[in-house]
């Protein structure tokens, strides 16, 4: 069965009360379950993974090698500082799509670089929780092309 592990990043957790006007009111769980259904939809397994620690997502990605084909991450405020996060993407040997909730480039100035686009074969940035759903099915996709 095909693999894909979501990692979300940094106060991601928060979803739902975190500032509502940028992010929506749905929860990490609600978009946790609905691309849960979305990957049942395309016979994908796939395991959700939340962390605040750059150094626990970085493990999360080494510890991914050979266990899952393709990895959708939610990088958070590491997009823009976190080389190690990149490197790990990197080294990985799957498929890699990056999403975020809002649109990166129409924030601060210092949201529009993503070292974590580097690693990535597609970024899917400003739907929301749709944006997950894209990207479960952008890596599926890719999946099968390899």
């Amino acid at each position: 069965m095909r693999r894909i592990l979501i990692i979300n990043g940094p106060n991601l957790n928060m979803l739902g009360t975190r500032q509502p006007e940028i992010y929506g009111r749905e929860t990490l769980a609600d978009i946790e379950n609905a691309c849960r259904n979305k990957a049942a939809g395309l016979g994908v397994e796939i395991e959700c993974f939340q962390s605040n620690g750059e150094g626990e997502i970085v493990t999360a990605v080494q510890r991914a090698r050979g266990k899952f084909d393709a990895i959708v991450i939610n990088p958070a405020a590491y997009s823009h500082t976190s080389v190690a996060i990149m490197d790990a993407l990197l080294a990985y040997d799957g498929a890699v799509i990056e999403v975020h909730l809002s649109n990166i480039h129409r924030r601060d100035e210092f949201r529009r670089l993503s070292y974590v686009s580097k690693a990535a074969d597609g970024v899917i940035c400003g739907l929301g929780k749709q944006g997950y759903l894209l990207a479960v099915e952008a890596a599926a996709s890719l999946i099968d092309r390899e």
